[in-house]
């Protein structure tokens, strides 16, 4: 009963305690995340992650029901973010080339800035989940490789592109997920410029205007 009322005595109403407990949540994945990244998830415990914000272990269990649900969340709403983060990227771009180049900088964005725990602890730890959990955030990273495969197969027909688009998706990730191995922020390059400099090793101006002018 407590809970329901302020400290003057005035009822709480239900919508400000759902939006607290949100915010308590989102506060609690997001130190997750940085916890997972820095120590792994085996090697977070839950007192590593109550300590991190400020609750009692047992506290943490009023929010998620175990550690592993915790993770899903933290899997699951970097997934959908990162789909979103791609599609406003996707949207903007007209011609193959910048459709190339808005996958290369949703991606980086993603992985990088905006979900760089989520993506880091995703690449090495999802296999950690149950099977059930792990069918939903396989779906999830289905979800957003297909949005990428259509482009790229879009790509292909253009001509930008070979067209193998599988094996081209395969080496296109794998190189652009490993940067959160060595990407670093103070580093010489921002993420923008270093997905233009990809952009640029795979589809050089120079190359193309020579081969437009050998057509001629």
């Amino acid at each position: 009963m407590i809970s329901r009322f302020a400290r003057n005595g005035a009822k709480v109403p239900e919508s400000n305690k759902r939006k607290r407990v949100a915010n308590r949540r989102e506060i609690i994945v997001k130190a997750a995340g940085r916890l997972f990244r820095e120590k792994g998830y085996e090697g977070t415990s839950v007192r590593d992650l109550a300590d991190a914000v400020g609750l009692q272990s047992g506290s943490l269990f009023f929010h998620f029901r175990s550690k592993e649900e915790i993770l899903l969340s933290l899997l699951e709403g970097g997934l959908r973010r990162a789909v979103a983060i791609l599609d406003r990227h996707l949207a903007a771009a007209v011609s193959p080339r910048e459709k190339l180049s808005a996958i290369l900088h949703g991606h980086l964005q993603a992985i990088l800035d905006e979900e760089r725990d989520a993506f880091y602890v995703v690449l090495r730890d999802w296999r950690t989940l149950s099977p059930y959990s792990r069918k939903k955030v396989i779906a999830l990273r289905d979800e957003y490789e297909n949005r990428i495969a259509l482009s790229l197969n879009e790509l292909a027909h253009s001509g930008l592109i070979p067209g193998n688009t599988r094996l081209f998706r395969l080496f296109l990730l794998g190189a652009l997920n490993w940067t959160v191995q060595w990407y670093r922020p103070d580093g010489d390059l921002t993420i923008g410029e270093l997905a233009d400099s990809f952009l640029e090793l795979m589809v050089p101006k120079q190359s193309r205007r020579i081969r437009g002018q050998r057509e001629k």
